[in-house]
């Protein structure tokens, strides 16, 4: 689950994030905003999480799951269904963790929370997941990288999680989040642009919702290499499931400040919180959230998408020139 952020001093480009360029006219068209839709793919399989999971609650379902053949957080059918009936796309940022007994130091097997973070591990190249990637490119999705929990200070790593998911998906990867929103800044955003990322949506929060960077995407070099500030994880509301107007209120109060503001969104929800058995109430408040969207008139979609927007908008290239107009 991605939880929280790190952020180490920022020696070089930028001392503060409010010091850096910004991308104005980020907002295509006559859109009043715009909104960009993500999904970390953690986990996939509840697998041996089953076992976890029935020491905090509900101990006989969460067992009965780990004896079915059914996967609770297989949910990227239903997903793309729900999707395709909104009429948007989304990002999936899929990730290649490291294995705790073969590629981790020995050090790092006596701690408990490496071995709770490296259950449900799963492999990219596996059959039914690289299926289930190259869909949804196919169908106009867009599939990133999720670097994984070690790799912010580690360029070569995420090199190789990068080549991994390309050859998968037989082409190119734009961007991506890193997993648990690690961050050194500016040294995990340098090593993105250097392996041939043009964007990160790492910047934000596990535990509040807000536009707490700002209202538009970041260029912290002040090149075409964009950060997308992380607006809402779903985590951060109110549980829908028991307090479910006090999640929507919240999300409203977040568009509304986004319409008021042309700003660029950027929402993540998990997969598997679209289990609605496991997960009560958050996959009618993401629909919810994106067709209330759509009624306010926002561009809803991928921050590839979005990139390639604002690199082919001739006055947006020419706006994000001028770095000291510097609009948030």
């Amino acid at each position: 689950m991605t939880t929280g952020s790190r952020r180490d001093s920022p020696p070089g480009t930028a001392e503060r994030i409010d010091d850096v360029p910004r991308d104005d006219g980020a907002v295509p068209g006559d859109a009043s905003f715009a909104l960009c839709l993500t999904h970390d793919v953690d986990r996939p399989y509840k697998g041996l999480r089953s076992f976890y999971r029935a020491t905090r609650d509900r101990p006989g379902y969460h067992l009965r799951t780990a004896l079915s053949s059914s996967n609770p957080y297989w949910q990227f059918e239903e997903l793309m269904a729900l999707e395709e009936d909104l009429g948007v796309r989304s990002a999936f940022y899929f990730l290649n963790e490291q294995h705790l007994l073969a590629d981790r130091p020995v050090r790092d097997w006596v701690s408990a929370s490496n071995w709770i973070e490296h259950l449900g591990r799963y492999d990219v190249t596996a059959p039914d997941v690289a299926a289930v990637i190259r869909d949804l490119e196919a169908g106009g999705w867009e599939v990133g990288l999720h670097g994984s929990y070690h790799t912010a200070d580690d360029r070569e790593r995420l090199r190789e999680e990068k080549a991994a998911l390309e050859a998968v998906l037989d082409g190119p990867v734009t961007g991506g989040r890193q997993h648990h929103l690690r961050l050194s800044i500016p040294e995990t955003w340098r090593h993105y642009r250097s392996i041939g990322l043009r964007y990160d949506s790492s910047l934000g929060s596990g535990t509040e919702c807000g536009f707490t960077a700002g209202y538009r995407p970041i260029r912290p070099f002040g090149d075409g290499f964009r950060v997308f500030p992380l607006t809402i994880m779903e985590q951060a509301l109110p549980d829908p499931g028991t307090r479910f107007d006090a999640a929507r209120d919240r999300c409203d109060e977040l568009l509304a400040e986004a319409a008021a503001n042309d700003a660029v969104m950027t929402v993540l929800w998990h997969p598997r919180y679209f289990n609605e058995r496991e997960f009560p109430g958050y996959r009618t408040l993401y629909r919810w959230l994106v067709e209330r969207a759509l009624d306010r008139g926002a561009w809803v979609g991928t921050p590839r998408r979005l990139c390639k927007r604002l690199d082919s908008d001739p006055d947006s290239s020419a706006q994000q020139a001028e770095l000291g107009n510097r609009k948030r």
